[in-house]
């Protein structure tokens, strides 16, 4: 019947469409060695930042900078913050951008962390980890920006530039940043309105 014909279409043009954005987003593999050398930055801001996005207040509590290797990155369309954050970027830099220390690790990332687990021995101790590696909510200050975040792939690095936020929803939803770098668990992650992104 036709509408088979038009459903098999449409299923095989959405297989190839996902092959395609797999094939896009498909992790680099670079060269040993520090590739993000410096810590991320933050200073104060030297004015109050307040952004509107949708049914969402954001205030700003810092400027941040961050060049980092990009360890993983989770697309999330359906959790209570989606609407607000629909992608995470697990960064690392210092030793945690090397491939050297990271193949002793397994990295994962689901339902809003980052995660790692050592193959092995551990390369570094677990304070060096946890310091120059963290789960990061990146939201997309416009649509040039988000259009950058949405092409970012693992291995990549990259800068990012904008500010850590704590956000606000119109039904009383809330997220704080993290404003150290030297936690974990609940809480940690940097919630970071994102104004520039340079893949270096």
């Amino acid at each position: 019947m036709e509408w088979r014909g038009v459903l098999i279409g449409a299923l095989t043009l959405g297989a190839l469409w996902h092959l395609w954005q797999r094939f896009e987003l498909r992790p680099v593999h670079p060269a040993d060695g520090l590739l993000a050398t410096t810590d991320p930055l933050q200073t104060d801001l030297e004015r109050e930042v307040t952004a509107k996005q949708g049914r969402w207040t954001l205030t700003g509590r810092a400027h941040y900078e961050v060049t980092a290797r990009i360890l993983g990155r989770e697309e999330y369309r359906f959790d209570t913050l989606a609407d607000l954050i629909p992608e995470d970027l697990a960064l690392g830099w210092g030793a945690m951008s090397d491939n050297r220390v990271l193949e002793s690790f397994e990295i994962t990332q689901s339902v809003r962390f980052y995660s790692w687990r050592p193959r092995n021995e551990m390369p570094i101790a677990r304070e060096e980890v946890i310091e120059h590696s963290a789960n990061t909510h990146v939201i997309a200050a416009d649509e040039h920006v988000r259009s950058q975040l949405k092409r970012l792939r693992v291995g990549q690095v990259v800068h990012l530039t904008g500010v850590l936020v704590d956000g606000v929803r119109d039904d009383g939803m809330y997220i704080h940043t993290s404003l150290t770098r030297n936690d974990s668990g609940a809480g940690a992650c940097e919630v970071m309105l994102v104004e520039d992104v340079e893949v270096l």
